[in-house]
């Protein structure tokens, strides 16, 4: 762990709260609720991993397992697209 996250977690303690920083559920949607996408995928990209707290880090590995079921779906959606079209025409057979 960064030098930073083990000081929050040591003011977290003394102080008596719980050991994840709460007030960055008021900023905005929380990874562990972040829709699967594109968005998802750049929260994902952009984040400092030094800087997560363990319970961070855990939404942190389930958000990327969201997002790679949510592309083995995408993936699987195309391959049952490409095997149901009609077989392709050769060149020349036009």
């Amino acid at each position: 762990m960064s030098p930073g996250v083990v000081d929050f977690l040591f003011r977290q303690l003394v102080t008596g709260e719980p050991p994840e920083d709460t007030q960055w559920r008021s900023e905005g949607t929380v990874l562990a609720e972040q829709m699967p996408g594109a968005e998802l995928a750049r929260r994902l990209a952009d984040t400092d991993l030094d800087s997560l707290t363990p319970i961070e880090l855990f939404e942190y590995v389930r958000a990327s397992q969201r997002l790679v079921a949510w592309a083995e779906q995408l993936k699987e959606r195309a391959v049952a697209q490409y095997c149901s079209e009609q077989p392709a025409r050769t060149p020349g057979s036009a």
